[in-house]
């Protein structure tokens, strides 16, 4: 075996210059030590917004305020005050945060901090009397670090990367609140003569609701009337806040498994219901009630003639409006000629929407007359849990025929109904 010898000079070299590199390489931290960094972050904005739950729930305004970055927009300081005073008669039975370890994205333009995050936060909170479970909603939130201390300091500025804080009614105004045994009415300044109306027949209609589905219901129902558009808006979506409907049923989230639906709302449009007369405001309340107790018995993609027309049905029921004056764009379509079709789900949406849900309700007293009460809510139960392609087959198995025979006897009652 050879050796060669290694000249002294080069091996001192080749050590300098390996501890020269070894002085002037980026390291980065431990993986431990960046793990304990994160867990520290989390610990203290989630004490940051368990502090802020508390203040609001205590009416603690001093406590709420601690936690909003003094370096924050002022515009938003303001309306985390104005926030805090307008939730001030809700019956607010819980109200909480959580970090869901979700996306954890930094703002277009970050704020001057020594540190900025954004993580995941879902806000959850219940009404008294109204929620058995709570309900959950986004809270996109930026955090900044000042020191040793962490700050919230905005709910808009992660709105251009798609991320939006939710807004219930206390973020349009300061909320009123009138209550009776079937719940309450919650509204704004200027918005008390309809809430009073709605009030005086909101017992009536759930006490209705109830005779037709049963007991099987929370039977308190929380009814919001917005200030405007806006409000409509963002309380059940662009695309019902509209002024051709009076009132939205809403739901945060239906479990198929438990038959329960969390964060139930009546939504009444201010222009709209507010216009109606007495008769029609019933029967819409009650319309709208009856989706809220029948929610957690409904799936998607079930067909909307059997939704929709059971809760016209429920409205319509033991009052003294005529079939003609329920439905008179179909009693006039009679005139021209019978249906040859259950009415489709397409229907419901387009410039036919009237109609269609005229023909919901004339079926479903059809079928009430058919099978009975007890009948027509067997029918929903099972037809309410199927998509469209399985209406035929449960037809058969609760009437003993399908949908063809539903259409012709449906059409002898129109002829009958509508002479």
């Amino acid at each position: 075996m050879s050796r060669h010898r290694v000249p002294l000079a080069l091996l001192v070299a080749l050590t300098f210059l390996g501890g020269l590199t070894a002085a002037v390489a980026p390291r980065s931290p431990a993986p431990a030590v960046a793990a304990a960094a994160e867990q520290a972050r989390s610990e203290q904005v989630g004490a940051l917004l368990d502090r802020r739950a508390r203040a609001l729930l205590a009416r603690d305004e001093a406590a709420f305020t601690a936690d909003l970055d003094p370096g924050a927009d002022p515009a938003f300081r303001r309306r985390q005050l104005d926030l805090f005073r307008n939730l001030a008669a809700v019956p607010l039975a819980e109200w909480g945060y959580r970090l869901t370890g979700g996306p954890d994205s930094a703002p277009p333009a970050p704020p001057a901090a020594d540190e900025v995050w954004a993580p995941g936060v879902r806000l959850s909170y219940r009404l008294r009397g109204v929620d058995v479970e709570a309900s959950e909603q986004d809270a996109a939130y930026l955090f900044t670090r000042r020191g040793d201390r962490w700050y919230l300091n905005s709910d808009t500025a992660l709105e251009p990367l798609g991320r939006r804080t939710w807004r219930g009614p206390w973020d349009f105004g300061p909320c009123q609140v009138l209550t009776g045994p079937g719940g309450f009415v919650l509204t704004h300044p200027g918005g008390e003569p309809l809430a009073r109306r709605v009030l005086a027949e909101l017992d009536g209609a759930v006490r209705a609701v109830t005779e037709v589905w049963g007991q099987a219901w929370a039977r308190q129902v929380a009814v919001l009337v917005p200030a405007g558009a806006e409000e409509m808006a963002a309380l059940v979506g662009p695309g019902f806040a509209t002024g051709a409907i009076a009132g939205v049923a809403v739901a945060d989230r239906v479990d198929p498994a438990t038959r329960t639906a969390r964060g139930q709302r009546v939504v009444l449009n201010p222009a709209a219901a507010g216009a109606l007369s007495p008769t029609a405001l019933r029967v819409l309340l009650r319309h709208e009630i009856t989706h809220v107790a029948v929610r957690g018995e409904t799936v998607d993609g079930a067909p909307m003639w059997l939704l929709e027309g059971f809760a016209d049905y429920v409205g319509y029921r033991g009052g003294d409006v005529p079939p003609k004056r329920a439905a008179p764009l179909l009693a006039a379509r009679v005139r021209e000629g019978l249906p040859t079709a259950l009415p489709a789900d397409e229907d419901f949406r387009g410039a036919d929407m009237e109609l269609a849900y005229q023909q919901a309700w004339s079926l479903n007293t059809y079928l009430a007359s058919v099978l009975g009460e007890p009948g027509l809510v067997d029918l929903y139960r099972r037809l309410a849990r199927v998509r469209a392609s399985e209406v035929d087959g449960v037809l058969v198995e609760v009437t003993g025929e399908g949908t063809a025979a539903l259409v012709a006897g449906w059409r002898e009652y129109l002829r009958a109904t509508f002479p």
